[in-house]
């Protein structure tokens, strides 16, 4: 397919799901290779835009190693989408490729409707509307983070403010990705999505380990969002701007 190629994350190690990956990959002509995935066990946290004291009061909670891993390898593909100047896939280890795939991909990358970042997978249920319809399938704009980043479709425009966006690491990739408030881009997302993951009950992949957390409630949210109106107040670039 012209004007785009596709770079799946995977670490180093991982020749197991490697071998997957490339069972998929035989299902589609797209062009492809492997990016190696940042180990978030074996980051130097010196050479790290991260400030775990400040997350935890904006956040709520600090952000795992591999969660870090994984936004650091998600900016390494938004670079090399930005070096290529051409449409870049954006694909974690843990995919499965639908049947629709091939035609999906061809008429998003045919038509001349504007798009930012286009969601290919997702692990939550979200109520959406339709924006465009393609007959087969529909570009939609769904109303919640529908979670997940194991598939989706990004400009070098988009990249570009991506990267822009990410002096900081302040949240988790899927969440960032989502949030347009802060760096003003739309990510829409194709219903059916034509990318599933490996293991639907799991729903992980080797570059994140994010942990079963609850809801930020009581105490800790009224401070969180104290400590959001203060950031708001005295920052020219917050990390949470109101929507």
């Amino acid at each position: 397919m012209e004007n785009v190629h596709a770079l799946v994350i995977s670490l180093e190690h991982s020749k197991g799901r490697q071998k997957k990956i490339e069972n998929e990959m035989q299902k589609t002509s797209l062009k492809w290779r492997f990016l190696n995935a940042c180990d978030g066990e074996r980051l130097d946290f010196s050479l790290v835009a991260y400030d775990a004291q400040k997350v935890k009061k904006l956040l709520g909670f600090e952000l795992t190693r591999k969660e870090i891993g994984c936004y650091l390898s998600h900016m390494n593909c938004w670079r090399a989408c930005i070096e290529a100047n051409e449409n870049v896939l954006v694909f974690e280890d843990d995919f499965v490729i639908q049947e629709n795939f091939d035609e999906v991909l061809h008429k998003l990358l045919s038509t001349d409707f504007p798009w930012d970042i286009i969601r290919l997978q997702a692990l939550a249920e979200s109520s959406f509307k339709v924006v465009q319809d393609f007959g087969s399938f529909r570009l939609v704009e769904n109303y919640s983070d529908p979670l997940g980043a194991t598939a989706y479709l990004v400009n070098p425009r988009s990249a570009r403010i991506l990267v822009q966006h990410s002096a900081d690491i302040f949240e988790p990739l899927d969440h960032f990705i989502e949030h347009k408030e802060k760096h003003g881009l739309k990510m829409l997302a194709i219903d059916p999505y034509p990318i599933k993951v490996f293991d639907p009950t799991r729903a992980t992949s080797t570059i994140t380990d994010r942990p079963e957390r609850g809801s930020v409630k009581g105490f800790r949210k009224i401070y969180r969002s104290w400590m959001r109106a203060v950031d708001r107040m005295t920052s020219k670039n917050p990390w949470f701007p109101k929507p």
